[in-house]
């Protein structure tokens, strides 16, 4: 524990994956995840990582109400859809847009980037027009 206290001092950022290789090449000790993730929570000690807050609203904005809960979607090209989610990387994560057609649950159009903005999803809807040579029906 001695020696895990001084590696989180050190690099608070491992996390027990990171970790048994560590303790086993420089330290010569044979653990396993189990066995770190344990002792790791008896001294209360957590893995500092950035995660993506991609579901939290801000003050200002409005909620929009569902419009399609009536709506029969009984064609392609009727009403698409975009998503949006993050992709973990070796160094962070990067965002990822998808624009879905609704009806056929095809990607037409999709965007990566590393921030989360206005663009991303720009990138991912020009790319379904582009690809498709169409707009849904409004």
């Amino acid at each position: 524990m001695r020696i895990l206290d001084e590696i989180y001092l050190r690099d608070p950022c491992l996390g027990t994956r990171r970790l048994v290789p560590l303790l086993e090449r420089d330290y010569k000790l044979q653990v396993n995840r189990k066995r770190v993730r344990r002792l790791r929570q008896i001294m209360g000690v957590e893995t500092i990582w950035c995660r993506p807050r991609t579901s939290t609203p801000d003050d200002g904005h409005r909620k929009y109400p569902y419009l399609l809960r009536n709506l029969s979607i009984t064609k392609s090209d009727q009403v698409w859809c975009a998503d949006i989610t993050y992709v973990p990387m070796p160094q962070g994560h990067a965002y990822l847009c998808a624009v879905m057609d609704w009806y056929s649950r095809k990607v037409l159009g999709w965007a990566l980037s590393n921030t989360m903005d206005g663009a991303l999803c720009q990138r991912a809807l020009a790319g379904a027009v582009a690809q498709t040579n169409v707009c849904p029906i409004s």
